[in-house]
């Protein structure tokens, strides 16, 4: 006796040797002997060898319809002997009932299975969304396929243009063009991404690592919706001076200006005005969770992503020729540059002029600061008593020492021509009169700000240093680094969005009002750690499109041969701008070592530098 079964999910046909009460012993045609259950034989036939009846079987069930055989089973469950009956007849031999079982089971889209030889044909709804979706699934086997040739024979297929935003910065692992990227990235050993370089997806590399930012950080785009007109309030008394600021010529958020009047006593009163946006800006306003939601402006050379739409900067910045509002802080200050009261209002403050770096540095810097001699300049006078009261305050803080140090700030600047750019990589001495003047009154308002609302028992975040490691905090703590007793940011509330709120509980304690924020507040916490995080990736992508526009410049000016100071180990700085290598075989040299260095290839994607040395 011999018996067709199923096992495993297929079925086999065998020759019985043994028969037991719940199994069988039985043998394959190949002669292999093996122990099946009794509940697994779907039939038992004679007179037909294995191979013969499995071969005919298979060959039976290929040629059954289908939908002929979905049309002969009605609404209830059977059997495949039944339905075998059924299509071929009462007297279906037992290798055509077996190809019924066969092609029932190899079809569990038109029939459900419900036991041991037992289906049920699918509802005609369900039929019809499985067999639509098998159709789908072969059309888009086909389709991924040819998109699969096109990116092997470096070609971007053009339904892939709409896609590239996700598929380079947020992959859809269950879109089909994914499977078909990550197919051919397969096949041609490479990542994705460098297979969507090799075929044209990133013209531009800038651009590229500009939108993968725009997608983390900011996904409903760089710029604001239309939001409520802001008006600066003009209730407020005017200021009896005439106020400048100091910034680089790039800047539009100009939040500090400073002021200096020669008192009848021979002293002198330092004004330090800070731009006001928390008087015009309520709490739980559009523009209230614009700032909380972005929490500081994103620079990056040749662009930058404000907190504050351009409108609302408008009405707040200190523009020149303005009378704007400003939370001041006023310091009577000796002939010896100590400092013998000090006392801050909000008021109106009006703008006589806006310095830039690149107008008043040429004449006020280190070789022409305090000099009897030096040529006059626009805000001569003031600007060499603030540096000299600026000398005096970093004295005080223990900090001239380290001042001496011969460090350098980087600068870019990008010249945009239609389709031409090309970046200009320039210096700037740290320590520098001009930004010591401007760091040293921003050091101090700071801290005492910060000094004062500790005083006043109201809330405030505070920015922290000891250990080595910077943090913020609701706890007024020293900031070792800049050698005060704590150090709360006030002066920048257009640019960071922990200034503006400390701004906010800072003009709340002046006007004798509730805070905002109590002490202990969980929303101020919550604040402090969404800022931390963006205020880090903020800086790290602008880290990053300096290192893009520094290979950029390497590019432009054909440099093939670079200078190098060794910082550590094989870690190396090339020279005259931020840009920082590990350079494969450099030998062991002490930090400050001068090295040459051939440069061989670039990597605009990973921003690295395949270079070798050249001389030590």
């Amino acid at each position: 006796m011999n018996v067709f079964y199923e096992e495993d999910g297929s079925f086999k046909v065998a020759s019985v040797r043994e028969e037991q009460q719940a199994s069988l012993m039985v043998e394959d045609a190949r002669g292999k002997r093996g122990k099946i259950k009794s509940a697994s034989v779907l039939l038992k036939f004679d007179r037909v060898g294995l191979e013969d009846f499995l071969h005919a079987a298979e060959a039976a069930a290929a040629e059954i319809d289908l939908d002929f055989l979905w049309e002969c089973c009605g609404p209830d469950e059977f059997g495949f002997q039944d339905i075998a009956a059924e299509y071929f007849g009462a007297g279906a031999t037992p290798a055509q009932q077996a190809a019924v079982a066969i092609r029932l089971h190899a079809a569990p889209m038109y029939f459900y299975r419900k036991g041991k030889g037992r289906y049920k044909a699918a509802p005609e709804e369900n039929l019809k969304a499985a067999l639509a979706g098998q159709e789908r699934k072969r059309i888009e086997a086909e389709q991924m396929a040819a998109w699969q040739d096109e990116l092997r024979a470096n070609k971007l297929p053009a339904a892939f243009s709409a896609k590239l935003n996700m598929l380079l910065h947020r992959p859809d692992k269950n879109s089909i063009e994914w499977k078909a990227l990550a197919a051919a990235s397969d096949a041609e050993q490479m990542s994705p991404l460098r297979l969507l370089e090799r075929a044209g997806a990133i013209p531009d590399v800038a651009a590229y690592f500009m939108q993968g930012f725009l997608t983390e950080y900011f996904p409903k785009g760089r710029g604001f919706a239309p939001v409520e007109a802001v008006a600066a309030p003009d209730e407020l008394p005017l200021a009896d001076v005439q106020a400048f600021s100091i910034d680089d010529a790039q800047t539009t958020e100009i939040d500090d200006a400073f002021s200096l009047v020669r008192l009848p006593n021979g002293n002198w009163r330092v004004g330090i005005h800070i731009a006001a946006p928390t008087l015009g800006i309520a709490p739980g306003s559009e523009l209230d969770k614009i700032i909380l939601e972005r929490l500081s402006t994103v620079y990056m050379p040749g662009d930058k992503i404000t907190m504050l739409p351009d409108e609302v900067v408008e009405v707040y910045t200190l523009k020149a020729g303005e009378a704007q509002p400003a939370v001041s802080m006023y310091l009577e200050v000796s002939q010896g540059f100590d400092i013998l009261s000090r006392e801050s209002k909000v008021e109106r403050v009006r703008l006589a002029a806006n310095l830039r770096h690149d107008q008043i540095e040429p004449y006020f810097n280190e070789e022409t600061a305090g000099k009897a001699d030096a040529p006059d300049y626009p805000w001569k006078d003031e600007l060499t008593w603030l540096w000299h009261f600026a000398n005096a305050l970093e004295a005080r803080r223990g900090k001239a020492e380290a001042n001496g140090a011969n460090k350098v700030d980087y600068g870019f600047r990008i010249h945009r021509d239609g389709d031409e750019e090309r970046v200009e990589i320039f210096t700037r001495k740290r320590g520098s009169p001009m930004d010591k003047l401007v760091a040293e009154l921003m050091i101090l308002v700071n801290s005492q700000w910060g000094k004062d609302l500790a005083s006043a028992s109201v809330a405030c975040i505070y920015r922290a240093q000891g250990g080595g490691r910077v943090r913020m905090t609701t706890q007024p703590s020293p900031h070792i680094g800049l050698g005060v007793e704590c150090y709360a940011w006030s002066s920048s509330p257009l640019r960071r969005a922990v200034d503006f709120i400390n701004q906010q509980q800072l003009v709340a304690m002046l006007a004798g009002q509730k805070p905002r924020f109590q002490r202990n507040d969980a929303e101020l916490f919550s604040i402090i750690g969404s800022f931390d995080a963006a205020y880090a990736a903020y800086a790290d992508f602008q880290d990053k499109m300096e290192r893009y526009w520094c290979l950029r410049y390497l590019e432009q000016e054909n440099i093939q041969e670079m200078s190098a100071t060794v910082l550590k180990e094989n870690l190396v700085r090339i020279d005259g701008m931020p840009l920082v290598l590990r350079v494969g075989g450099l030998p062991e040299l002490p930090g400050g070592s001068t090295v040459k260095l051939q440069r061989l290839g670039m990597d605009y994607l990973e921003l690295n530098v395949d270079c070798r040395i050249a001389t030590l």
